[in-house]
């Protein structure tokens, strides 16, 4: 990612994507959290900082936030600093490594259990010849029967190998290769890998322990941590699937464990079964608004600094940008969409700034996309939202359909609510509100 000195760059500086590496001292605003959550000293962020690096013995956290409000970013900084403090953090990207249309818990395990073999790999670990062989012997059986092997991923499964040198550890990790590709791509080998998790998950959960506590003897008592992204965009009932029945076993490794968690779903009331096993925290959205619907300037304020850390505001006509900051309600995502979006107009115009045309334009094509998402059976209930009714909303199951369709958004502090401006604008144009 670059700094846009023309329109023409800005979808690459507005790319949806999270802040990594290199780009977070250039880009990553510091401020944030004071703005989401209106405290200079609460931050969920800094929360899960501080338990991983003195950790107890409730490790696993529940990271819920909105679809787009940062969360992957923050978790990548948080990360920075961990590592810079001696730590290993291993972030698995579920979207990648995983069918998220068709997930199961034992599937968590098993990348747990390959994010602690990489972890031991690359800090020089000494696994004991017992954790070693029961890895290997763990699959071996499974993987002699899944004869499927997918371009290139052949498995050598040596059993002479030492367990005093590195040579065991790439063994594992060799294994781990092709069970990740059948994971996501092969439905009948991935079944007989679930099952042996599911018939066998104590032995499993024995093994990734001692894989854990060998890199925190390594690291002088500093434990591993894993962090699973891309969980909070599992559809509700898939996300119950892998969490609710499973809780005990998911938080049966005694290190730190980061998984992101749709938001909606804390209002479900099968949520409060999980907070006996996992740390809930909220990454709040950067909020316009107060509740009584008085501008908030900080918010303002805060989203115009993260802009100007990757664009010239002069790129942008005058009300231009306040335009679209506005009517995105705090949704960053909503707002690089709509940036990138008009940019891209306006460079087929041959202009060289972003006009209100352009701007509007964008906002239309987004608002239709929410709109998609809502049916008549839901304006009374948005416009009763809308009309003030933003904390005791009493339809949970309704506000729980709106929150995963990101056309109502949850803020921070008393936990209120506000429909998405661009929704707002179309219950207008309907005569609703």
């Amino acid at each position: 990612m670059k700094f846009a000195e023309k329109v023409i760059d800005i979808p690459n500086a507005f790319a949806p994507n999270p802040l990594i590496g290199e780009e977070l001292p250039h880009y990553y605003c510091e401020e944030t959290m004071r703005v989401r959550t209106g405290d200079d000293y609460m931050s969920p962020i800094e929360d899960i900082y501080d338990a991983c690096r003195w950790p107890t013995e409730r490790n696993a956290f529940l990271l819920l936030g909105h679809k787009g409000c940062g969360k992957s970013t923050e978790l990548n900084h948080m990360s920075a600093r961990l590592r810079e403090d001696g730590y290993q953090v291993f972030t698995i990207g579920c979207g990648v490594d995983l069918d998220l249309n068709n997930p199961l818990y034992a599937d968590l395990l098993i990348l747990m259990g390959e994010a602690l073999l990489k972890i031991a790999e690359r800090t020089g670990c000494v696994l004991d010849a017992d954790t070693v062989q029961t890895v290997r012997e763990f699959w071996t059986a499974d993987l002699e029967k899944c004869t499927t092997v997918t371009d290139g991923a052949a498995i050598q499964l040596e059993g002479g190998a030492s367990a005093e040198t590195p040579g065991p550890i790439a063994s594992l990790l060799k294994i781990f290769v092709k069970i990740k590709a059948d994971l996501k791509f092969n439905e009948e080998n991935r079944t007989i890998y679930r099952e042996k998790v599911a018939k066998r998950a104590g032995e499993w959960i024995w093994a990734l322990k001692n894989v854990a506590d060998k890199i925190t003897e390594k690291l002088d008592g500093k434990q591993p941590i894993i962090i699973f992204e891309d969980l909070d965009k599992l559809n509700p009932e898939d996300a119950w699937k892998v969490f609710y029945h499973y809780a005990k076993t998911l938080t049966g490794v005694p290190i730190p464990v980061v998984y992101t968690f749709p938001i909606a779903l804390s209002y479900d009331p099968r949520f409060s079964a999980l907070d006996g096993f996992f740390v809930p925290k909220t990454l709040p959205m950067i909020k316009l608004e107060n509740i009584d619907g008085t501008r908030y300037d900080a918010g303002y304020d805060m989203i115009l600094e993260i802009i100007e850390k990757r664009t010239h505001k002069e790129l942008f006509a005058e009300n231009v940008l306040e335009d679209l900051i506005a009517k995105t309600g705090g949704s960053l995502r909503d707002l690089f969409f709509a940036i990138n979006t008009a940019a891209q107009r306006a460079v087929r115009r041959k202009s060289g700034v972003i006009e209100s045309e352009d701007a509007d334009k964008a906002l239309e094509q987004l608002k239709t996309s929410l709109t998609r998402r809502i049916e008549q059976r839901h304006y009374a209930f948005l416009a009763d939202i809308f009309k003030g009714n933003r904390e005791r909303i009493e339809d949970r199951e309704m506000l729980l359909e709106m929150l995963q369709a990101n056309t109502v958004l949850e803020y921070n502090g008393r936990r209120w609510h506000n429909v998405h401006p661009l929704v707002v604008q179309f219950l207008k144009d309907q005569g609703l509100v």
